[in-house]
């Protein structure tokens, strides 16, 4: 038995077929942001609703109905949770060793003493480093507990680290929304990657100053702008360089040390004004932001340069290691060595049973085993290396990390995040099976009947599947295919809007219910999401509306030569 989607399936109409192929995208969405059910209860329902969907109004069979979900889950688990997993417990692996401390201590010292810097260099550079590597709430969590520290108010802290959470979203855990968008359109992730690096750079060059307004109003900016704007500066260009011309998977790392290190070097030859009067403001007396980071004199002062550099050891190794796996071609092409090691496997009976239009099977039913080449593995090996090199340097002692602790962390770390692989597995298998269904098709072509005003769209429903489910990567899980689809229909660069639902995404997570209770419970205000949610709102939309902007005028001659 074959089947090949159709986009009007329901009474030979677009639209009709449209409107009940959202039913299982509303299903997820009323039971996360208005009934309130966990993340993965909402997937389950959804996917339900998704399957009885293909079956019934789309009139896929039911065996390929659920190979197709088999597809996805499988792909949810790997690459996609993998990525996720080591990412986070390669920050464990720091955190369990005592080296995070220290890394703590290096950001006092390189605030120049001004509080509002500290907090710009907390939450926007080392915040987007943990981005890179880990995302999924870990940037909220780890950020708002050290602005807490250097002796910011909580509703402050919250606000400031949401905010900041935003340019670095796209290119998250090793760029794994990009990675997911690219596996379901086809479209080449690196590809996708470059437009989205000549996009959310705009927002990386304003976001310190918004931090300044929101850590000390408007005094804050007029005293320490120019820091802020070198900063976003240089981390937009770190952004738009390395996702086009290096590798888009280390994009927001490469850019978040860049912007640190600038802003270090910037800070030895200019000082902000009203470093004092800002902590008197923000009723933090003189010497409480750096003792409550640093400690007592004494322990400042033991903060050698093997510590130094041993708490930083773990993001340079992380570059090194996904810079020779992507560039090293002496004696050997290392990265088509690496792709060759990938397992291509057509998916059993559903790959010859779910044809196009042309009549031959379509290439999403082959799945790839990257189980060498994926960032996953990569970060493995770096978080074994790590391992290894703080159980031979324990500072006397003091930092104490054997072989079996960083072991038996990997296993604590996918403990705790079961269920947010549970959510991705879900979330995967619904789009596999709207996909193959032919349910994304119809909507994006029934959605196409806007034209042109599509481009300038197509960053809200990024907006809105980030908003809801909290992941960026989950966004594109469910809308890639969709805006790929609309592309084509409407006559706009299907990459483009690809990448505008990236982009878009990337503004919804700071209003997101998972990013607000994260935020609220790391800053100890358990139940008052609401309040931190009215004062980071005004933000996202302010730069959701700059965003459609942009793809609406990319999408045209007028900036139509920012694209790749």
């Amino acid at each position: 038995m074959t089947f090949t989607p159709a986009t009007d399936p329901v009474a030979g109409s677009v639209a009709v077929s449209a409107l009940i192929g959202l039913i299982p995208l509303v299903t997820f969405f009323v039971l996360l942001a208005v009934v309130r059910t966990a993340a993965h209860v909402a997937g389950a329902f959804a996917l339900l609703a998704a399957l009885a969907v293909a079956v019934v109004a789309y009139r896929m069979p039911v065996g390929l109905a659920g190979l197709a979900a088999s597809e996805g889950a499988v792909f949810g688990a790997f690459p996609v949770f993998w990525i996720v997993l080591t990412a986070v417990w390669l920050y464990q692996i720091t955190v369990r060793s005592g080296r995070f401390e220290d890394l703590r201590r290096i950001f006092d010292r390189l605030g120049a003493g001004d509080l509002r810097i500290q907090a710009i260099l907390i939450a926007f550079c080392f915040g987007g480093l943990m981005e890179a590597l880990a995302g999924f709430g870990a940037p909220v969590a780890i950020t708002a507990t050290m602005l807490m520290a250097i002796g910011l108010k909580p509703l402050r802290a919250a606000a400031t680290v949401l905010v900041a959470n935003t340019a670095p979203v796209a290119f998250g855990a090793i760029a794994i929304p990009i990675t997911t968008a690219g596996a379901l359109t086809g479209i080449r992730a690196d590809h996708i990657g470059a437009i989205v690096g000549r996009q959310t750079p705009l927002l990386a060059f304003v976001v310190p100053l918004l931090l300044l307004l929101i850590v000390d109003g408007v005094r804050g900016l007029r005293d320490a702008w120019l820091p802020a704007l070198v900063t976003g500066v240089v981390f937009g260009a770190a952004q738009f360089l390395c996702s086009n011309y290096f590798s888009y998977e280390l994009t927001d790392v490469v850019a978040s040390l860049a912007g640190l290190g600038v802003a270090v070097l910037f800070l030895r030859v200019w000082k902000p004004r009203g470093a004092d009067a800002a902590r008197e403001r923000l009723g933090v007396p003189a010497r409480t932001a750096s003792e409550a980071a640093v400690g007592p004199g004494a322990e400042a002062a033991s903060l050698t340069g093997s510590r130094v550099w041993l708490a930083l050891f773990p993001y340079i190794l992380v570059i090194l290691v996904f810079a020779v796996s992507k560039l090293w071609r002496l004696g050997i092409d290392l990265p088509k060595a690496l792709l060759a090691t990938d397992v291509k496997i057509p998916w059993p009976l559903l790959h010859d049973s779910l044809l196009g239009a042309d009549g031959k099977p379509v290439a999403s039913t082959i799945y790839s085993f990257q189980w060498l080449s994926s960032p996953g593995t990569l970060l493995l090996l770096s978080g074994v290396i790590i391992a290894v090199v703080y159980s031979l340097n324990d500072g006397g002692g003091r930092f104490r990390l054997r072989i079996g602790d960083a072991v038996a962390e990997l296993w604590r770390t996918f403990v705790k995040m079961r269920l947010a692989a549970l959510t991705i597995v879900l979330v995967l298998a619904i789009a596999y099976v709207m996909n193959l269904s032919g349910q994304t098709v119809a909507i994006g072509t029934w959605l196409a009947g806007t034209g042109a005003a599509f481009a300038f769209l197509s960053p809200i429903l990024g907006w809105i599947g980030t908003a809801v489910t909290g992941s960026d990567t989950s966004a594109n899980a469910l809308f890639a295919k969709l805006q790929q689809t609309a592309g084509q229909h409407a006559g706009i660069d299907p990459s483009l809007l690809v990448a505008a639902n990236t982009s878009g995404g990337v503004v919804g997570k700071l209003i997101s219910p998972q990013n607000l209770a994260i935020a609220a419970t790391s800053v100890g205000m358990d139940g008052q999401e609401s309040t931190i949610l009215r004062k980071v709102v005004p933000w996202s939309f302010g730069l959701l509306l700059a965003l459609c902007v942009l793809v609406f005028l990319q999408s045209t001659s007028a900036l139509g030569w920012m694209l790749p």
